[in-house]
């Protein structure tokens, strides 16, 4: 079972940005966590950040052929991404949407998510734990 992470625009910029939001852990720390749960549970993972729309579209539908399931932080993509929207849904790859902060709790605009719809699940609000419960949720999905 293969999985891909895909990390949106800004988390490359984790541990320095908005810590008191986002907390201290870098985007790096959270890939070795992701890294070690997928060793434990016997999958692999592709991991792949951009801060391009274009670009993560264009993985999103090489995907289509060559993962068992996507796992995705659209950072501000969540609230406005169209594009990125219809690739995972063109795909049909199991889908499971997540991030840091609890969007729902934060700025009006961050409540809305164009992900969630075509997505199995979200979960949000618990920091980098939310990438490993989404990752186990995933899995958990494509296993049945």
């Amino acid at each position: 079972m293969k999985i891909l992470v895909l990390h949106g625009p800004n988390l490359n910029l984790l541990g320095t940005r908005e810590p008191g939001v986002y907390g201290s852990v870098t985007l790096e720390e959270i890939n070795r966590m992701l890294g070690s749960l997928a060793s434990e549970l016997g999958c692999e993972l592709e991991i792949f950040q951009s801060n391009s729309e274009g670009a993560l579209v264009d993985r999103i539908q090489a995907a289509a052929t060559d993962v068992s399931g996507i796992l995705i932080n659209p950072a501000a993509y969540t609230h406005t991404s169209v594009a990125i929207r219809d690739a995972l849904a063109a795909v049909g790859v199991p889908t499971v949407e997540v991030h840091l902060s609890n969007i729902h709790s934060r700025e009006e605009f961050r409540s809305h998510s164009y992900i969630a719809p075509i997505a199995k699940g979200q979960i949000c609000g618990f920091g980098p734990d939310s990438y490993l419960l989404g990752l186990r949720a995933l899995f958990t999905l494509i296993k049945k």
